[in-house]
Order: C-alpha cells, then sequence, then structure tokens
C-alpha cells in the first residue's frame, strides 16, 4: 500500500459501537468510538505493542474552554533527527526516521471519542519483542522506587543495585525499566517559593492571577506563576512551578502544593484564562475562592469568532460597548438578549458560552470583589515581561534557576527604591482638603496618585437627586465623561448612612480596587466630612505600615553564604 492511499478518511464507514478494551487490539480503523481520550490512547498503546513499534502523542488541541477537542498519537519514529553535535565524526544515535504511521481523533457532540483518520505503514521494521524497550512501556513502581532510595542511602553502586531488582524480578525481560531509567531521574513537575515569597503572600494573597501562556522552555514544561499586587501596585511573585502537562491532575497538584506552602490560606480571588482544567482544579483545591477569566483574551477572540458575520464591525462596536459600560448585571443582559436578537447570533455556540459563563468575566458582575485593581491577567503578562529580560525557550533548567534568582533580586530592589521613595518624597497636594493631606500621608505615592486623581475627577460630578431612603440618603451623582472622543454623562448611584459613615456606590471602585470613587468622595465632602473614614483606607496601601516580608534577607548566589541558608 502506498503512503499517499494509506491514509483512511471519514466517511468511508458507518459508526461501530463503543470498543470494549478486549477488543482494543485490532488494527485501528475511521469511526472507531471510545468513551474517552485515555481510551484512545491505551488502545493504541496496545495495538503498537502487539505490532512491535513505540508509540507517542505527537499533539492535541483544545478548545475555548480548555477541554481536549483532538488529539493526534504517532510513532515515536516520526519526525526528522535534529540537534546539535559537538564532534560531527560522533554523531548522536536517533531513532527518528520520519515515519508517517498515526492515529487521529476528535471529541463528538455526544461527548465520545472518534478515530477521524490512520496511517498505517511504517517505514521500518516492526518487532512486538522490542516491546519492553520502548520508552511508553518503561515506568518505575513505587516499590522499586523506595528500594533504590534505601539501597542509594547504604552506599550500593547503581550497578548492584540494578541488578539485585533483575535477580528479584527473575531476568531483564521481567523488568518493568532499564538501568539507565534508573540513572537518568526526570523531571516532571516542580515547584518552588522562597521565604520572602511566602511572607509576602501574608499581606498580598487575598487577590492573585495565575497564568501557563507565557513561557514553555526547552523541555515543553510550561513556567507557571502565582502573581500578587504589593502595595506600590507593582507585581509580586508568590511562588511558581515549570509543569509538564495543563491538564486537571496536575493543576490540583500544583494547587495544593502551593495552598500548603502558604500556610493553608486560599486566596479571596483568582484570575486565569479560559481554561477547563484550570477550571476543574480550582472548583477542587480553592472551592470558596472566585474565580475570574481574564477579559482582554476573551475580548481578543473577537475577530476570530465572529469575523464571519455579514455585521461584524457592527457587532464587535456593540458587545464591547454592552461588557464595558454595563454598570448593572440587569442592564448587561437586556442589552446582550437585544443584540442577539437584533444580529441574529441564537445559533453562536461561542457567544452562548461566554453569556452561560458571564459571572465569571463580566465586569458589572465581578466588580463588586476584591481585585487589587486586576482587571485581566495583565499581572502575569508583566511579570513575564519581567523575566524576559533573563529567560526564553532555549534557557536549560540550570540556567533557569540562576537567571530566575536574579530576576527576583531586581524586584527585590526595585520594591526598596519603591519604598524609600514614599517614606522619604510626598506629592504635593493639589486641593486644600484635608482628606487629600490625610491621603498623602498613609499611601505610598502610587496609591495616592490613584486617590488624588479621584478627588480631583470630582469636578466632573454633581447631584443630579437626592431620596431618603430610612436611614440612608440615595443621590443620583451625574459625571461628564469623554467615551471615544465624544462628552456623554453618565449616571451613578451612591448610598449614604450618615451615623456610621458609610459611603458606597454603584461603579464599585473601592469594593474593585480598594480607593474610594469620586462619586463617594464628592458625597463625604458634601456631608463635611473632612477626613476618609478608618475603614476605607486600606492597610495593603499604607507605606507607614512595617512588612514582615520587607525584613528577610534573600542571600540567592553569595558565595559566602552558609550550606544551611543554600
Amino acid at each position: 500500500m502506498s503512503e499517499e492511499n494509506d491514509e483512511v478518511e471519514i466517511g468511508e464507514i458507518g459508526l461501530e459501537n463503543t470498543m470494549s478494551l478486549e477488543e482494543t487490539t485490532q488494527e485501528p480503523k475511521v469511526n472507531m468510538i471510545f468513551n474517552t481520550a485515555d481510551e484512545v490512547l491505551d488502545y493504541y498503546k496496545k495495538y503498537a505493542n502487539r505490532v512491535g513499534f513505540p508509540m507517542k502523542k505527537r499533539s492535541s488541541k483544545k478548545g475555548d474552554c480548555g477541554e481536549l477537542k483532538y488529539v493526534t498519537l504517532s510513532c515515536s519514529r516520526s519526525g526528522i533527527p535534529q540537534g546539535i553535535v559537538s564532534n560531527v565524526l560522533k554523531p548522536y544515535p536517533s531513532i527518528k526516521c520520519n515515519c508517517k504511521a498515526q492515529l487521529r481523533a476528535g471529541i463528538c457532540l455526544d461527548g465520545r471519542w472518534k478515530v477521524n483518520s490512520v496511517k498505517l505503514v511504517h517505514n521500518h521494521g516492526l518487532n512486538p519483542d522490542d516491546a519492553r524497550y520502548f520508552r511508553m512501556n518503561r515506568a518505575i513502581s513505587s516499590y522499586m522506587k523506595r528500594k533504590i532510595e534505601v539501597n542509594d542511602r547504604a552506599g550500593i553502586r547503581v550497578n548492584k543495585n540494578y541488578n539485585s531488582m533483575v535477580v528479584e524480578a527473575g531476568g531483564h525481560e521481567n523488568m518493568s525499566f532499564m538501568e539507565k531509567d534508573y540513572e537518568s531521574g526526570r523531571l516532571r513537575n516542580v515547584f518552588w517559593a522562597d521565604s520572602r515569597s511566602r511572607a509576602a503572600y501574608e499581606e498580598f494573597g487575598d487577590a492573585i492571577t495565575f497564568d501557563t501562556t507565557y513561557l514553555t522552555n526547552k523541555y515543553d514544561m510550561p513556567f507557571a506563576p502565582f502573581v500578587g499586587v504589593n502595595h506600590h501596585g507593582h507585581s509580586i511573585l508568590l511562588g511558581c512551578g515549570l509543569i509538564s502537562s495543563e491538564d486537571t491532575e496536575i493543576f490540583v497538584w500544583l494547587f495544593k502544593v502551593w495552598l500548603a506552602c502558604m500556610s493553608r490560606h486560599a486566596p479571596c480571588g483568582i484570575i486565569t484564562y479560559q481554561d477547563r482544567a484550570m477550571k476543574n482544579a480550582i472548583e477542587i483545591v480553592f472551592p470558596n475562592t472566585r474565580h475570574r477569566w481574564c477579559l482582554w483574551h476573551i475580548m481578543k477572540k473577537l475577530h476570530e469568532k465572529l469575523k464571519s458575520y455579514k455585521h461584524y464591525e457592527s457587532i464587535k462596536f456593540t458587545l464591547e460597548n454592552i461588557v464595558y459600560d454595563s454598570l448593572t448585571n440587569i442592564e448587561f443582559e437586556d442589552r446582550w438578549k437585544e443584540m442577539i436578537e437584533k444580529y441574529e447570533l441564537q445559533s453562536n455556540d461561542w457567544l452562548r458560552g461566554l453569556y452561560d459563563e458571564r459571572r465569571r468575566w463580566v465586569p458589572s458582575f465581578v466588580k463588586g470583589s476584591f481585585w487589587a485593581g486586576m482587571s485581566t491577567t495583565q499581572r502575569s503578562e508583566s511579570m513575564n515581561a519581567f523575566f524576559d529580560d533573563h529567560v526564553n525557550s532555549k534557557t536549560t533548567l540550570k540556567q533557569f534557576v540562576e537567571q530566575y534568582e536574579n530576576a527576583l533580586m531586581t524586584k527585590v530592589e526595585k520594591e526598596n527604591q519603591a519604598d524609600y521613595k514614599s517614606s522619604s518624597a510626598d506629592i504635593q497636594c493639589s486641593t486644600h482638603y484635608f482628606m487629600e493631606k490625610q491621603a498623602q500621608g498613609v499611601y505610598t505615592i502610587a496609591k495616592f496618585k490613584e486617590f488624588q486623581d479621584e478627588l480631583t475627577g470630582k469636578m466632573y460630578c454633581e447631584v443630579v437627586d437626592t431620596k431618603e431612603d430610612g436611614v440612608f440618603l440615595k443621590y443620583q451623582i451625574s459625571e461628564d465623561m469623554i467615551i471615544a472622543g465624544k462628552k456623554k454623562s453618565v449616571n451613578f448611584t451612591v448610598i449614604f448612612h450618615e451615623f456610621d459613615s458609610e459611603v458606597k456606590c454603584n461603579c464599585s471602585k473601592f469594593e474593585f480596587k480598594g480607593i474610594l470613587c469620586r462619586h463617594a468622595i464628592y458625597v463625604l465632602i458634601k456631608h463635611k466630612m473632612d477626613l476618609i473614614p478608618d475603614k476605607y483606607i486600606l492597610r495593603r496601601w499604607r507605606k507607614d505600615v512595617t512588612r514582615r516580608h520587607t525584613k528577610i534577607k534573600i542571600s540567592y548566589n553569595e558565595s559566602n553564604a552558609t550550606l544551611e541558608a543554600h
């Protein structure tokens, strides 16, 4: 059979019943049905062992929500030999010979998996007797690992240690791994956090972002940082990992290890991009944590998902206005339904999925929780940009550790400089209000600037209506704003309780960022309140408190550090 007609396409045979695992050593055919992707993998592995070739998962593709959609399984001898050889006269051996044998499968509408195409012909010899040498069949059991560790501690050499296990197993053919597997340990997943990061989490662990899209290194291990925001509004690293894959099991492991490292205090909120495996793991490990999706990652998909519509530009403009300008949940829902009907978008699965999960990403739904001002995963992305000066996809693990330490030292120095600047210099007040002087004395420079912007921004506000509601006063505040180059008046509702100095605005800036908004400040000043109530000055933004993490000395690369410090 030639290579060209070796591949079978969808539609040549009808759907068959789901295969039992007992039947999975038969030759693969198009339209075979399996219950899960794992069953597909298990089937092809058994088939490969029977025929006599090593197999691997060559590629896969996820959907918008992170669920696995397609997978390609191939002979491990696929691909062309590559690599840098220091001595061209002594090249490294390679099993790759550009073999084209493979199986492709995808998920069906009913959740089951179907084989879409198959290539059966190999361009090399096949031998089932070699199956025990295939990497896919080699694994060190927990019992063997414990025995290896004990014998290592006893000073038994590698070859004697391995030979004793061969005798115990009754011969090499009964061993589940080879001696070189014993010698070459394979790093699969790793997490680490230094003592400064752990102490910083006590202050800044209320809202974090987690993002694995930044860097996949030469070992195909995604970099997975946990990032928060410090008192200056800077990104701060709160631990990170290198992981072997992005599935629920690995994320559960990473989240559990990180949580244990952080004294088992889960964050109040976590921001990620859309990923089904992450979502599942967060629900398992952080069941009481508010989980948001990155708004930026969603909005950048508009072109990809909606470009085929005739009125794409109008749809995009309308959708952006609905998302960014809806002040209340009801307003968002009403405007969304109006858009769906106007442009006949009822059959768009992507939009339907976003609407069903609106509580995870729409600003009007998430602004009532504290996020330290993070509207997207830009904290992870800015942390990634910070590491860009130190590491890249070609960096080895040894180099990664060294450069990671250099990056952290630079980050610590930046925070120290900001601490010094906030304690030794002031931004001048722009008004005569006592509350501005108060904010100048307690906020870090970055946060004082934010408060100052809100205070001066009250000049664009005015009361258009006032109502009494029991012990509360309800103000309608109109703010003149410039949106898309045009002046627009937007109304906000502020509730004020004078007895306990409680003020709440439906823009939810304080709930979201921890800084009072101009609408609330307007009402406080209207009631002759000279100072900001203490409950509206968050400790996390203050410059006049001592934080434990700033007292922890980190000496990453000092040659004179003690053995214990290393």
